[in-house]
């Protein structure tokens, strides 16, 4: 028989992890060998070794965001493979988590089968895309023109969380004519003429969080 896949899972709400652990555990192939409340335990999990599959969420409240901990657990030589497991479907997010190395991108209202397909799939070395993700990736390759580049989804991300173009500039290490010259670029692609505008056609096309 062979080895059972190692799974840590990666996130601060101790119910979610229960009830992670409780769907993973019916899998015959699948042994739960660690928990993290935090990406910066994840990270140091990880490196540790004895894990093949990192489940990670994105938002750990203060501290290091689970796309910080994907690239940190990618760099890693011989690191577990890491399948990002969240609520959030933005193109921000999804975009920062791939280009951070994940091996897939899943929701938390995927069915248990679904989850342990990706699982599976991300321990085998393939990359592991719910569907509307992977939708929402094709359009973006679709009309480049149009997408928004990472860095402008980050800029348009402070921008809805209320920072100031000096704040934005301080926070991305920017100069404010860059942060302003994404901006509009930003305006240009979104058809708008202003920040609130902006912060509001992103968010009902979830380009970014609310």
């Amino acid at each position: 028989m062979s080895s059972p896949i190692r799974l840590l899972l990666a996130d601060d709400h101790p119910v979610v992890r229960a009830g992670l652990r409780a769907v993973l555990d019916t899998e015959p192939d699948f042994a739960v060998v660690a928990e993290a409340a935090t990406a910066e335990l994840a990270v140091r999990r990880s490196a540790a070794g004895g894990v093949d599959v990192v489940l990670m969420d994105l938002r750990f409240g203060p501290g290091m965001h689970g796309s910080e901990a994907t690239a940190a657990i990618s760099a890693l030589s011989d690191g577990p493979r890491v399948l990002v497991l969240t609520t959030y479907d933005t193109d921000a997010d999804i975009l920062a988590a791939v280009e951070a190395g994940a091996a897939g991108y899943l929701l938390k209202d995927a069915p248990p089968e679904e989850l342990a397909a990706a699982v599976r799939t991300a321990a085998a070395g393939q990359s592991a895309l719910a569907p509307a993700v992977a939708h929402r990736l094709m359009d973006r390759m679709r009309t480049p023109s149009e997408a928004l580049t990472k860095r402008e989804l980050e800029v348009l991300q402070l921008v809805g969380d209320g920072l100031s173009n000096l704040r934005i500039s301080k926070e991305l290490f920017l100069s404010q004519a860059t942060v302003k010259s994404h901006l509009v670029h930003i305006y240009a692609k979104l058809g708008v003429d202003s920040r609130t505008s902006a912060v509001a056609t992103a968010r009902s096309r979830r380009l970014i969080r609310d």
